[in-house]
């Protein structure tokens, strides 16, 4: 009795898991795209971020939007996201925290998609 109540509570979690990944992302966009407040710097090397092994299991697919604050050096200092599934934001963000900028003079805001595509 009580395993079928935590069953029904996983199963509970899985669908509103998928019903807010559906609301908050798309899955036909470009794999990686830059865009900033000021002026577009340029990603010097970047981390591809892991699937996740809960959206294997739902088979979910989508895009994290984060906004990255960089530093003069080009080294990200934060990514906070501002869209995507809960599923797939921590990989997101982990990646991108690894990822380096050129340098600039100051230093810049940039916002980064990145798509996750569900394995076929």
């Amino acid at each position: 009795m009580e395993e079928s109540i935590h069953m029904r509570r996983v199963g509970s979690l899985i669908v509103f898991a998928a019903l807010f990944a559906a609301l908050f992302t798309r899955s036909s966009t470009p794999q990686t795209q830059t865009k900033s407040h000021t002026e577009e710097r340029k990603i010097v090397s970047r981390v591809a971020p892991f699937y996740p092994e809960m959206a294997k299991r739902m088979n979910l697919s989508g895009v994290v939007k984060l906004e990255v604050l960089v530093s003069p050096s080009g080294k990200v200092k934060s990514a906070k996201a501002v869209g995507g599934s809960p599923v797939l934001i921590q990989a997101a963000t982990d990646a991108v925290e690894k990822w380096r900028f050129e340098a600039a003079t100051e230093e810049t805001t940039e916002v980064v998609q990145i798509a996750f595509q569900a394995p076929h």
